[in-house]
């Protein structure tokens, strides 16, 4: 099996389900109510500024601190106002430890890649040039007067969070709205509304959501893949997260996402964790959650097809994931528990995005596409995966199953030692990694 792959077996169980509505009366009750409920009743994170010169490093530093929010670049100079968050951290860190693949004419194609590599020759990346540079943080701002249907319109195009502006005549920005702060609202909302909480404990398959029955919606990587796998699959495939899948059975083991990279692989002294396998960054990741009477207390993130939208919604909450992934219903099993019974138990996903766009077709807003980002994110990346394979004379697999080129032996026959300084491995793939070629 591949180490990186989209698992494109779709669920067949409820192939043609009944899709249920909401009840016209209702729904236009609730819409009344979300029109006048202003975005800036529900920010969750105020705007923490730095300037567009602050090193990636330092940046990152900042991020970690406030761990889920992004930073908002100020203007400075030309500066533009841009976002920074995590998943450009992976980006970043996926273009340093691969940069030995990219030829002159890749460079001279892609100014700002060249832009970063120049800096990174000269000892320090400003992070004015990564920011989105994993193109999943463009900066999306809202009036003062704006609601929730305002918040719902951005959230179902696939965005993830949202400044809101002061009131005229001031160019402040009063803070963020993330899509899980909007959900969140969403839930404490149908607790005291009967008829909402009603339609949530429809189940998944039941409803509308998008990624449940696509083919190809779920992409993984096994367990022996490496670290650095895990990285640049997110970065091509323009996703937060990726499921990670037994080597032998691809039944779902658990998953990887941007944070765990920015909590874990930019604090580490050494990176020659790139090279790691998942099942021992996985234990990593783990470690802080311990056990309870032997049982691994770290959360699974999956739900079944029979999952009530409303126990999907706690749990994306609970967990503070962006993403759930859906496993198949095994005979007598009723809880959403990830099996290992029978092999490819994966069938989809259902993302916080998903369910916000569910709340904006109730209120009646056009052009709802969840998957618009993403696909952007991808086309993009396929683009300059097709330039990098033309010049190397390899050639891109099939985006049907989507099997990831294997990058753990060039990180082992690049590994070089590390000047193991107080500054973390960020610091030697700025100063380092990048300009000498080597991971």
């Amino acid at each position: 099996m591949a180490h990186g792959r989209r698992m494109s077996e779709s669920f067949t169980a409820f192939e043609r389900p009944t899709v249920i509505t909401a009840p016209a009366v209702d729904s236009q009750e609730w819409i009344n109510y979300w029109q006048g409920i202003f975005a800036r009743d529900v920010i969750d994170s105020r705007i923490v500024k730095i300037s567009g010169q602050t090193s990636v490093e330092d940046a990152c530093d900042v991020g970690a601190v406030i761990i889920d929010y992004c930073a908002a670049l100020s203007p400075s100079s030309q500066l533009r106002l841009g976002l920074f968050d995590f998943s450009d951290v992976n980006a970043f860190l996926t273009l340093a430890a691969t940069r030995h693949t990219l030829t002159p004419e890749d460079l001279r194609e892609n100014r700002r890649v060249d832009e970063i590599v120049t800096a990174a020759r000269a000892g320090r990346v400003p992070v004015h040039l990564v920011s989105n540079l994993s193109q999943k943080n463009p900066l999306v701002t809202l009036p003062y007067d704006s609601t929730i249907i305002s918040l719902l319109e951005q959230f179902s195009r696939g965005t993830h969070r949202v400044l809101i502006q002061g009131p005229s005549p001031s160019s402040d920005f009063l803070g963020m709205v993330s899509d899980h702060r909007l959900l969140t609202w969403f839930s404490l909302y149908a607790s005291r509304s009967p008829s909402l909480q009603m339609y949530l404990s429809n189940p998944l398959h039941s409803l509308a959501l998008p990624s449940l029955h696509l083919d190809a919606s779920v992409i993984a990587a096994t367990s022996h893949a490496t670290v650095l796998d895990a990285m640049k699959l997110m970065s091509e495939e323009g996703v937060s997260s990726i499921a990670v899948v037994d080597e032998g059975t691809e039944t779902l083991l658990s998953a990887v996402s941007v944070t765990d990279i920015g909590k874990i692989v930019v604090p580490s002294e050494s990176n020659h964790i790139l090279s790691a396998p998942l099942q021992q960054f996985i234990a990593q990741i783990k470690a802080p959650h311990g056990c309870t009477d032997g049982a691994d207390r770290y959360p699974v993130y999956s739900v079944l097809p029979s999952s009530p939208l409303s126990y999907t919604v706690q749990k994306l909450l609970a967990t503070n994931a962006h993403r759930l992934f859906v496993t198949k219903e095994e005979a007598g099993c009723a809880s959403p528990i990830v099996s290992h019974m029978s092999p490819g138990n994966l069938t989809g996903i259902v993302s916080i995005v998903d369910i916000l766009s569910l709340f904006a077709r109730i209120a009646n807003i056009e052009d709802v596409d969840p998957t618009r980002m993403q696909r952007h994110r991808r086309a993009s990346s396929a683009s300059s995966q097709s330039s990098m394979s033309a010049s190397d004379g390899s050639s891109r697999p099939s985006s049907r199953t989507s099997v990831r080129r294997s990058l753990s032996h060039k990180a082992q026959n690049a590994r070089r030692s590390m000047n193991r300084t107080s500054r973390t491995s960020l610091s030697s793939m700025e100063s380092t990694d990048i300009n000498t070629g080597k991971v």
